[in-house]
């Protein structure tokens, strides 16, 4: 999306979410694309929520950081979050993500996602094990390139599509075999 059609869904954006949550409920609902966030991927769109900190004894109140995750937000206002992702389910089918997170800034931010509509049927994760990464830059550019270019879905799919290369090549089943052979000579010990 570009121009005036982003920001006709940032505006629908923030009506839809005075629309489902209480006053004072949500400090700020952004729409995100890529490039705006090294969060989002190419050709995805995720909705941020800041949550507001909370009173006495709730997360961000006295003797809180601001910073605990959103669990009692998602337990308070489920019905809303329900409601405000089948309307942007509906209405901006290109959002995937909704994503919750602390208002007050920090590096290390607690925040929690949520999928807007189901997966696909090739993205069900059946017995896939998540794992989670920290890249740089250069290996960012390199995954997003790999979804730019059409040969993966997302960047978990252009992870899973370069660790097939790997295993594609003469020298990984050389590499098998050696592991083995250590681990034998371990037991030995």
């Amino acid at each position: 999306m570009e121009g005036p059609e982003i920001e006709a869904a940032r505006n629908r954006i923030q009506d839809l979410a005075r629309d489902c949550f209480p006053e004072g409920a949500v400090r700020e609902v952004t729409l995100l694309q890529y490039g705006d966030d090294p969060g989002v991927e190419p050709g995805e769109m995720v909705i941020r929520f800041r949550i507001p900190a909370g009173g006495p004894g709730e997360p961000g109140g006295p003797g809180g950081t601001g910073n605990e995750p959103p669990d009692r937000f998602m337990q308070a206002h489920r019905p809303a979050i329900e409601r405000f992702r089948d309307e942007v389910h509906r209405e901006l089918p290109g959002v995937r993500l909704l994503e919750f997170t602390p208002a007050t800034e920090s590096e290390h931010r607690f925040r929690m996602r949520m999928l807007v509509g189901p997966l696909p049927p090739d993205e069900r994760p059946g017995d896939l094990t998540p794992v989670m990464a920290r890249l740089g830059p250069t290996d960012l550019q390199t995954l997003d390139t790999l979804i730019s270019t059409g040969i993966a879905a997302n960047r978990a799919d252009a992870v899973r599509w370069a660790l097939a290369r790997i295993r594609e090549r003469p020298a990984y089943e050389e590499l098998r075999e050696r592991a083995r052979q250590i681990e034998d000579l371990k037991t030995q010990f």
